[in-house]
């Protein structure tokens, strides 16, 4: 495995992600979900725009020589700014990856960090690598919010300030748990089924465990996150995607998601990472 390597891993599982099918709400190949401002050739070429910027962390990452990983992080934060951009620019204005120039951004850069300054990838290392780089972060970013106007409020900041919930940034500052410590050994674990039954299954074990801030922007209420984690528990208990059953519910979910507008974005994200981790570790 080479810094190289870990770049162009990261754009294979932007595509890799979108390809997948089908996921409520979210676009693929066959549907744009609640998504009509977008579908999968704009997620395509936002990948591809990316590419430059997924090289550049990686690099930072393996070079980086300071005494403190939350410098290599507020590195990498300034180059993100600048890779959002360079996204809105490839999809006219879209919001494809936003989440992932941030989280996956965070995952390659501490792989290379590791891989360098390590001598070796081990799935424990880098997510206290991710640990480290990101201390204090919640702490930073939340502490002036209540200061700002309605108008300035972030969708994670105005759901913080509402339900007190951290986002994908408490996520991240904790090491992604749910991909390290669910979604990867969930998705190892499915190596008699075709690539994508295993993805699509192990986005529906995200749902059933993860508190999605999209959803709950999509929706407006948090209760939100109790009723998808039960279509996600009664798709594993009809067979998920190896029993007829099991597929034909999933199909009347996506077409649910997408009349009531709803969107699992913040699961699609943790299973980009999750696919990055298994691309790195061939474990697909």
């Amino acid at each position: 495995m080479q810094i190289k390597d870990l770049a162009q891993l990261a754009e294979q599982a932007m595509i890799d992600e979108v390809m997948v099918n089908p996921k409520p709400g979210l676009v693929d190949p066959v549907t744009n979900g609640s998504h009509p401002d977008m579908d999968v050739f704009t997620f395509a070429a936002s990948a591809v725009s990316l590419r430059s910027y997924f090289n550049e962390i990686t690099i930072l990452g393996a070079n980086f020589e300071g005494t403190a990983l939350t410098e290599l992080f507020q590195q990498i934060r300034l180059l993100g700014i600048e890779a959002e951009k360079t996204m809105f620019k490839a999809t006219n204005g879209v919001n494809t990856h936003k989440g992932a120039i941030f989280s996956l951004g965070v995952m390659s850069t501490a792989a290379s960090f590791v891989l360098t300054h390590r001598n070796n990838l081990e799935l424990e290392v880098i997510s206290e690598t991710i640990k480290e780089m990101l201390t204090g972060l919640t702490q930073r970013d939340f502490a002036k919010v209540k200061a700002k106007s309605p108008q300035e409020l972030t969708a994670g900041e105005r759901e913080y300030l509402k339900y007190g919930l951290t986002g994908i940034r408490g996520e991240a500052e904790a090491g992604f748990p749910i991909v390290f410590n669910e979604a990867l050994p969930f998705l190892k674990d499915q190596k008699n089924n075709n690539r994508n039954d295993r993805l699509i299954d192990t986005l529906m074990k995200i749902v059933s465990i993860t508190r999605d801030s999209n959803l709950i922007k999509r929706a407006g209420d948090q209760k939100i996150v109790g009723w998808a984690k039960a279509q996600a528990n009664e798709y594993f208990s009809l067979g998920a995607s190896q029993t007829k059953e099991g597929r034909s519910f999933l199909k009347e979910l996506d077409q649910t998601f997408t009349d009531r507008n709803l969107s699992l974005g913040g699961s699609a994200d943790l299973l980009i990472l999750t696919i990055y981790l298994a691309l790195v570790f061939d474990w697909l």
